[in-house]
This record gives structure tokens, sequence and C-alpha cells, in this order.
């Protein structure tokens, strides 16, 4: 049965193309893996599929009382809710139906014998509702979905107001699954997830009866829970039975298949075209020279799809650092309350850490305690010498509406105009990315224009939190690379072992250290 059926859609910002006839159809039970690289519209097609954007062309029908569960990370959490009351409101309709339940109790006194029995029946037929929907154990099943993301952690009653924007898609996560919807829409769920919440989560896909469609840049939990590939490039969108691994086989294939088609093409036109510019003119032989440049214009020409700009990060250094980089004394970190026990801890030159654990543990406290930007409740922090640092934060919460190219001036005024579109192109984006404002640029479009401010930076420390969210698989790789490369220190924050396992020379599992109940 079709959940969704998607047809001839079309849709472009300003003269920007996304999507031209594109048509998609979800199945009961499918489990797919929605991939591209940053800004071929993924996100753009959850919108247009939810409704919160209307398409140039086409249509999407949903089956009928279907129910769709989208994690948005827009959503507005009130002020004055906690925790436990937004996990609750998953649960809305069998509050609604138990306060039906109780007004019928109310009217019973004054029914007369038939309406009494009726109200019976309906309140039967209520009280089965909410026993098969679990109504009964709704605070269990909070806990139980709060232990497995992490959020008994922070204190189910935390207003949601009080909390990071990671933590806040935690929350709306939490609650979609708590929905149980008949469809999950998930855009890049794993981004402010640690280690071992992905392996819940994974676990929690893999047994997951409903249909799913995911937005997910991490291959190997993409890999782990999902049957179908939807691949998402130049406006088309092509399906492939499988996971990712097999889909890059199989789209290798083609691609190579193609290229050898279009070079047997080109030969043939070549010579064609050659014979009827020596023919044509010749008297015995101009019919043969129609007939060929007849079947010319009647060939189907192949074409190669352009290569898509690759991002090229490669990370300036500065003079060399004193030996030291950091060290602290009986530190101990936190806002209103501590964070850490006291910490003695100590980064020499040339060192790459990884920062692990779970979240809401103080690791970007940590850092920012390092950085200077937060003070410690107590103890200090040495740092060395000659440190020319570059910082890549999680999260940026301001709307930028400033071009990219003038977002690249603004931190590099000595830069011409060709530099500032050079620089850009080199982390991979276009022309027409270039030119648009921030704000509208996919997550992983703007991480590189952040990116681009880092690389062209003179740096001997790096220190970045979460780099890998939002990026695309190229971009990932490459940044894996160009910190490999990097001659200078490397502090960094990541949950994924794959990713940062190549790159650094130690480990510090930040689990050890913490206040919070891991």
């Amino acid at each position: 049965m079709s959940i969704l059926t998607v047809k001839n859609l079309s849709h472009g910002f300003g003269d920007r193309a996304i999507f031209n006839d594109v048509s998609f159809r979800l199945l009961q039970g499918e489990h797919i893996g929605l991939i591209g690289a940053n800004g071929e519209g993924k996100s753009t097609f959850m919108n247009i599929i939810t409704g919160q954007l209307q398409p140039d062309e086409g249509t999407v029908e949903w089956a009928k009382k279907v129910r769709v569960g989208y994690l948005d990370q827009h959503t507005i959490l009130e002020k004055g809710q906690s925790i436990r009351d937004v996990l609750k409101a998953a649960f809305q309709y069998l509050f609604d139906l138990e306060a039906e339940m109780n007004d019928i109790c109310d009217q019973m006194a004054d029914a007369d014998p038939d309406t009494l029995e009726a109200m019976l029946e309906e309140m039967g037929t209520i009280q089965d509702l909410l026993t098969n929907n679990d109504f009964y154990v709704i605070d269990s099943k909070v806990e139980e979905m709060a232990r497995g993301l992490g959020l008994a952690d922070l204190g189910l009653d935390k207003d949601v107001n009080d909390l990071s924007g990671g933590q806040r898609t935690k929350v709306l996560l939490a609650k979609l699954l708590l929905e149980k919807p008949d469809i999950l829409l998930l855009d890049e769920p794993t981004n402010y997830l640690d280690e071992q919440h992905i392996e819940w989560l994974k676990r929690y896909l893999q047994d997951y009866d409903n249909a799913f469609i995911l937005i997910s840049h991490d291959i190997p939990f993409l890999n782990s829970v999902i049957n179908l590939i939807y691949h998402m490039e130049d406006q088309e969108l092509n399906r492939y039975v499988g996971d990712y691994d097999h889909f890059l086989h199989v789209y290798e294939t083609k691609r190579q298949q193609l290229e050898a088609a279009y070079k047997k093409q080109q030969q043939e036109v070549a010579e064609l075209k050659d014979f009827v510019a020596r023919n044509k003119a010749r008297v015995s032989t101009r019919n043969m020279a129609m007939s060929r440049q007849k079947k010319l214009d009647k060939m189907d020409m192949i074409e190669l799809k352009k290569e898509k700009p690759k991002p090229e990060f490669n990370f300036k250094a500065a003079r060399t650092p004193s030996k030291l980089i950091f060290e602290t004394n009986d530190l101990v970190i936190g806002y209103d309350e501590p964070l850490s026990k006291p910490l003695n801890l100590r980064m020499e030159r040339g060192q790459k850490i990884a920062l692990v654990g779970a979240n809401g543990i103080g690791k970007t406290t940590l850092l920012r305690s390092i950085l200077g930007e937060i003070n410690p409740l107590s103890g200090s922090v040495e740092l060395g010498d000659n440190q020319y640092t570059g910082y890549f934060e999680q999260e940026v919460k301001d709307s930028n509406n400033q071009t990219c190219i003038d977002e690249i001036w603004s931190e590099f005024p000595s830069f011409s105009q060709y530099e500032v579109r050079t620089a850009l192109a080199k982390c991979g984006l276009t022309t027409k990315h270039i030119e648009s404002k921030v704000v509208v640029l996919s997550g992983g479009e703007k991480a590189k224009v952040r990116l681009c401010k880092l690389i062209n930076k003179e740096t001997n420390i790096l220190i970045l939190d979460e780099p890998t969210n939002h990026l695309d698989v190229d971009a990932k790789e490459e940044l894996k690379r160009a910190l490999q490369a990097y001659k200078g220190s490397v502090l960094l924050i990541c949950h994924e072992p794959e990713f940062y396992q190549d790159v650094v020379t130690d480990t510090w599992n930040c689990e050890t250290w913490t206040t919070k109940l891991v």
C-alpha cells in the first residue's frame, strides 16, 4: 500500500532549480535513506512533502488518515514547559480521550436508560483504546525513552527554555518516537547524539515496524537501518534497492558505463562529421554525406553530468607555539553548578585529542573554559605562548543575512573578490551558493562557509566542536584528510569514531571526570 505518492515535482529558488519532474513513492514498512551532497535539496524535499513548502509544480498525496511524524529542529518549545511536559504531549490524544470519558461519567447521573446504555458502550470503547495504547503506563514509557536518549541525565523537570540546541533536538526526537507515527521523517537525527545514544536509536529504527525516511551523512548508521536508497543529484531522484554501500557500487558501475558509451558516441560523431565535411561538396558522394548528416541530426546525444566542485581543505600553519598548549590546575567547569571534578589536564604541541562521552556532561563547556569564553567555577587554565587558535563552534544561533562573499570579506578585508570567490569554491560551494545569503543555505553549506574562514586563517591550534555535523560524505572525508595533514595541535569533540580515530593521537573520555550521571 502506498503511503505517499509524489508526482512530477518541480521546484526551485530564484534561478536555482532544485527538482525537475521528480516522482517518488513510499510503501508500508520501507526504510528509506535520502542521500545527496549538501545543497541538493534533501531538507527542501522534506519541507514539501510535509506541506511546509508549496512546490512550483507537481502533486504530493498522502494516504488517508496516515499519521506523519517529522523531526523539525525549528519547532518552538514554550518557556515554562518541562522536558516531561513535552514528552507527555506525545500522548495528548489519549489525554483528550480520558477527558471525554470523564465528561461521560459526569453526565450519567441525569441520563435515561437508553442514553445510559449508549454512554456505557462509548465508555467501554474509550477504555479499550486507552488500555491498548498504554495510557496507564505513560510515565514509565516517558522515563524509558528519556533514558534511551540521555534526557534523564538532564532532569525531566528542567525547563525546555534552558536547553541547548542539541538538547532541544533530543527532546523533539524523543517526543516524535513516543508518538509512534505511521511514517517517521528524520533529518540528521544523529547530529546531536553521542555514540551511546546513536547506538540506541539504531536499535530502535532496526526494530521499527512502520516506514521512515532518513536523511543522514553518518554512513555506518545509515547502512545499519535502511533497505532502500533514494539519491538526489542534478534535480533528479533515483531509487536503489539495498544499503549505501550497494548504492555506491551500482552508481559507480552506471557512471563507468555512461562514460564508455559517451566516448564511443563521441568517436562515432567525430567520424560522421569528418565524412560529411570531406564529401558534401563532391557530387558523387553528396548523397552519402547527406545520409550521414541525417544520422547525426537524429542522434540522441549522451551528456555526462557536470563534476560537482569537491571541497579542498588545507589549513594554513602559523609559527610554532611553545611546547605547552594548555594546563589546567584543579579546574572546575560549569555554570550554576559544577559539571566536573577538579581537572588537572595537560596538552602539548603536536597532540591531536578527541574529547568523547555522552552529551550534556561538559565537553563544550571545557572547550569554552580553555578558550577563556567562560569563567571556571574554581581553579585555573594556563596557556602556552605564541598561540594562534582557530575555533569551530557547534552551534551558531544568529540568522546571518550577509551573502557568503560579504561573510568572508568581513573576516579577510584584504582579499580581492576573486580571492574570496576562489576560497569559497575550494570549500565545495558553487557560484549560486557563493552569491546567496548565508541564512538560506543548507546546514552543510553553512558549515563549509565557516570552515572557509578557518582554513584561510593562520593557526597552530584547532579547537573543533562537532565539525562533521551536516557535512556530506565528500566534505567529511576531505576534512579528515586535512586534519591528518595539519602540523598543528587539535582538540576535537566528535561522536563519529570512524572520523576521529584516524585523526587523533589521544582520546579523553570525559565521562571519567564529569559530575553528571552517565
